[in-house]
């Protein structure tokens, strides 16, 4: 690997550019490349070998890695896991062993190869056993950000990564099932495997918040992807500065898929149709487009339901159009410049803005918002008069500027703005934590992908908005994605077995049908549940006792209890950091509220109060769903203290 770094920053490119353009755009890609085949001290460069039985040529045996590694050669040393040689790593069984002979795997520790583990999938006298190696991978110690799976894939996850770029798919994964990686790894195959055109096109991965994309951010630049671009759905429509939030009643409201047919019928009741003729003067003639004419161009354009804008820009070239046979009957020959011309005419300008004016997507939503007699003619038929009264401002704003939007807002306007001007569209989006989001948010996310894939992951289970997404049929129509695949994974690799079954204790009560994650790991005393008559004395000694276990520590409470339980932690001298900033051997403890505690993991998690966390919710469905997703956190130990009593849907049958 760092032979092959070498060879690339010794490349001479002085003669070999035509222009200083191709220069910069050479050494741009040198770079890249040099810092794809950076040394990753920490991580191996290979962790499997396949001795296949057939193959008798040289290079029957096959070394699989994060990355291809060549010798001087060229010849390849280690097999990238993107590779279709490298699939049966993956998927071979002592059922279907693809001409596999040996799965040999490789363990490490920091970056030094400790042991390894073989598998002879055809001999008939080895027992089939779980692998040791496989399991030790999946429950070290998370410090630090989320590290790629490639060692560990199981077979149905390999299906998921490698599915193909051109269809949509939908990913239902309880706690721990891995659906995160999954996303993540797929986007790094696509990119192996269609790597000139998502080079086109672009790719985006679209988490819940920001703490959630820093835990993220390093697995694909860990796998030599460095281009792909990570942001929020509140920063793909930060068309304006969200400072104010809406009542839930509101936002639900302003979320509805309903209100997109409001904006539309709001943003076409701009257009009017024209009373008055257009005459057009050039030189000593006149050219006359009666309005009759212009209604009928108006009127086509309406029909053809393209974007207002793209509508706006067309109009004054067929009103142009219409002189130009004008002036073809009388004899002259214009050509496309007398037809640009005209459609620069004062005259035909002035129809255009009067016929077909611009608008501004910020102001037509806030007009929308603030004007009870605007709402009310567009939204008939489709918002009730209570929707109507639910969403409409009590004190209407002056101007963009000093509204207080919101997030639901900001959504409004960019699905407005999308009305306008169509959005770019990407070659393949990921979205994870799909559940929480609204339709509008949903379709805004669509307007990403129209003309390229997506990937969605998500627990309905873990739905923790008021608006949570019902069923994911509903949530990929609103997508623009109604045909996507839906897979679901319920095999858990993450939540130890005792910890999944006592949060699916919920299940029944939040989403009733909703299979059970069952956990591969079992490991006895990993749940411990206190009653507490000093509630954050307990939790700080359930703090320290974690702190003895290598690994991560995560402190989970209800929002309201954070600034206590920062004093207390404080107070007893016990350091902390905040959800995204990275653990180091000196403070390994984030106190994280539940309210950002989604897609997170540590090592071992102490949870606070669980009753203030559900009661923190404006409904128990949506309370009991964020209890849900604070009980299974954790990878190898999870402490409830309480002092209230425990919510009664948790508490049958509590365990000590």
């Amino acid at each position: 690997m760092r032979a092959m770094r070498e060879d690339v920053e010794a490349l001479d490119i002085k003669d070999v550019t035509a222009n200083w353009v191709n220069a910069r755009v050479l050494e741009a890609q040198i770079e890249e490349r040099i810092k794809a085949l950076a040394d990753l001290s920490h991580t191996p460069l290979f962790f499997g070998r396949l001795d296949h039985l057939h193959t008798t040529q040289e290079g029957q045996r096959f070394y699989i890695g994060r990355r291809h590694v060549h010798d001087a050669d060229g010849d390849p040393m280690v097999i990238d896991w993107r590779a279709p040689v490298s699939q049966p790593f993956y998927r071979a069984s002592r059922k279907d062993p693809q001409d596999v002979g040996l799965r040999r795997r490789f363990g490490y520790t920091g970056g030094d190869l400790t042991a390894y583990e073989d598998e002879h999938l055809t001999d008939p006298g080895e027992a089939e056993q779980t692998s040791k190696l496989l399991q030790a991978e999946i429950e070290r110690p998370r410090v630090g950000p989320m590290r790629d799976i490639v060692a560990t894939i199981q077979p149905e996850q390999d299906e998921i990564v490698r599915s193909g770029l051109s269809g949509t798919v939908c990913v239902q994964g309880g706690p721990g099932t891995g659906k995160t990686a999954v996303g993540l790894h797929r986007v790094a195959y696509l990119l192996y495997a269609h790597r000139e055109r998502l080079a086109r096109t672009g790719t985006l991965v679209i988490g819940p918040n920001r703490s959630f994309l820093h835990y993220i951010e390093q697995v694909l630049p860990a796998l030599g992807e460095l281009e792909v671009k990570q942001a929020t759905v509140d920063d793909l429509v930060a068309h304006v500065e969200v400072r104010g939030t809406d009542v839930a009643a509101a936002a639900v409201v302003k979320g509805d898929a309903r209100m997109a047919q409001v904006l539309r019928r709001a943003l076409r009741s701009h257009v009017t149709m024209p009373a008055e003729p257009v005459v057009v003067v050039r030189g000593s003639r006149r050219w006359r487009v009666p309005a009759y004419e212009l209604e009928e161009i108006v009127q086509e354009l309406l029909d053809r339901d393209i974007r207002y804008g793209a509508a706006r820009d067309a109009l004054p070239q067929r009103i142009a159009h219409t002189v130009l046979v004008r002036m073809e009957q009388a004899g002259e020959a214009p050509d496309d410049r007398v037809q640009d011309a005209v459609a620069r005419n004062a005259a035909v300008k002035a129809a255009v803005k009067a016929v077909w004016p611009a608008v501004d997507p910020a102001k037509l939503v806030l007009r929308l918002l603030s004007d009870a007699e605007f709402l009310a003619a567009h939204a008939d038929g489709i918002l009730t008069a209570e929707e109507q009264a639910t969403i409409l401002w009590q004190k209407p704003a002056r101007s963009v500027k000093s509204v207080k939007w919101s997030a639901a807002d900001a959504v409004l306007i960019d699905e407005a703005t999308d009305l306008v001007q169509r959005t770019q569209s990407l070659g393949h989006v990921v979205l994870d934590e799909a559940q929480d989001l609204s339709p509008m948010q949903y379709r805004a996310v669509g307007r990403r992908c129209t003309t390229g894939s997506a990937t969605v992951l998500g627990d309905l289970a873990q739905g923790t908005t008021p608006w949570a997404t019902a069923s994911w049929q509903e949530a990929l129509s609103h997508l623009g994605k109604p045909d996507a695949a839906v897979e679901e994974l319920t095999a858990g690799f993450r939540v130890p077995r005792e910890v999944i079954a006592y949060a699916s204790r919920l299940l029944p009560h939040m989403s009733p049908g909703l299979a059970e994650v069952h956990s591969v790991r079992e490991s006895p005393g990993s749940l411990s549940v206190r009653g507490s008559a000093d509630p954050d004395a307990d939790v700080v000694a359930a703090c320290v006792e974690s702190l003895r276990h290598e690994g991560s520590i995560g402190l989970i409470a209800a929002d309201e209890r954070v600034p206590a339980l920062a004093d207390a932690l404080l107070a007893a001298g016990i350091g902390y950091l905040s959800p995204g900033e990275e653990t180091t051997p000196d403070t390994r403890l984030t106190l994280v509220p539940a309210s950002l505690a989604k897609g997170l993991e540590y090592d071992y998690v102490v949870l606070d109060d669980p009753a203030s966390v559900v009661s923190a919710e404006p409904d128990e469905r949506t309370g009991l769903r964020r209890l849900y997703v604070a009980l299974t956190r954790a990878v190898s130990g999870l402490t409830v203290v309480h002092g209230a009593p425990l919510p009664v849907q948790l508490s049958a049958g509590e365990p000590v």
